[in-house]
């Protein structure tokens, strides 16, 4: 009996240290906020009062929230598909034997080591009006300078194309890794079938990849909703919010409009989105996944 209970106490005290981190910086955050946002803004005048709901009613009637949550859902759906996309095809592409690949591969993963501060602040050069190099190339072709990030336009899709840069390299480590636990065999035996590459990927390699695909979707989904380096430098959500996204305008109303109760009532939603979309993609995707 004593020697079972000494088992007990030797796991609890492995999983203390872990437990306090959790706890500490996940589970309290989360339940503190949740209940910051059943409160009114307080200010040195009128505190702070209980208010239940009335924040969510606010959101609701919020047109910036609208705008915002559109935006995001518009900014995951450009960079999801794409970054996995790419990912994938430079996977396959520096898994196999060509000239240089140790620096192809080096290449595509520079991006991702890259603070993003200093991404936002290389890819301002390239979307500068008239001086930046988009411009400069396109004016060899005789087309004007066109403001990149200050037409509402053109920010999101500039924004899109930048955060795909810098991503699709991180995804593609995790699919080269999975690419080199693949037997060669099955390729080997595949073309002896006479099954063609496409063929060959799309029933044979790309399942197997399956349990990569759903760790990198996960990771494609909450790096969609925390994007705010970037938008600070390079157009602080706007032209009229047009590329305000939501964990921004969650920044904005906490720091710039200091309403932390109402910017507690956005991370709600936030976390409550993100947790529809986990479960979402672990039922849907977990189907297809095979892990052996």
């Amino acid at each position: 009996m004593s020697r079972n209970i000494m088992r007990h106490v030797y796991g609890w005290l492995l999983l203390t240290p872990a437990a306090i981190l959790l706890i500490a910086f996940t589970h309290y955050p989360t339940i503190a906020t949740v209940f910051d946002s059943l409160f009114s803004k307080g200010t040195a005048i009128r505190p702070s009062r209980f208010v239940g709901l009335a924040n969510y009613e606010m959101l609701i009637d919020d047109p910036i929230f609208w705008k915002v949550l559109t935006n995001n859902a518009w900014f995951a759906m450009g960079t999801i598909p794409t970054s996995i996309i790419l990912a994938i095809a430079m996977a396959l592409l520096v898994n196999r034997a060509i000239p240089g690949r140790s620096l192809v591969r080096m290449a595509y993963f520079t991006p991702t080591i890259l603070p993003m501060i200093a991404v936002a602040n290389i890819w301002l050069f390239f979307y500068t009006p008239d001086i930046g190099l988009i411009d400069q190339a396109t004016s060899w072709f005789g087309i004007g300078g066109h403001n990149w990030l200050g037409n509402p336009a053109t920010v999101l899709p500039a924004i899109i194309v930048m955060t795909i840069w810098k991503e699709a390299g991180f995804f593609m480590i995790f699919y080269l890794a999975a690419l080199q636990n693949i037997p060669p065999e099955l390729e080997e035996a595949a073309r002896l079938e006479g099954s063609t590459r496409w063929y060959y990927f799309r029933r044979i390699l790309f399942p197997l990849l399956m349990p990569t695909t759903l760790f990198v979707m996960i990771n494609a989904v909450l790096n969609s909703f925390k994007l705010v380096d970037h938008l600070f430098v390079l157009t602080k959500g706007g032209p009229d919010n047009a590329s305000n996204l939501l964990l921004y305008y969650i920044f904005e109303s906490a720091f710039s409009y200091f309403d932390t109760n109402y910017a507690a009532t956005l991370t709600v939603i936030l976390l409550g989105l993100l947790a529809v979309m986990a479960l979402m993609q672990f039922y849907v995707l977990d189907k297809r996944v095979h892990y052996r």
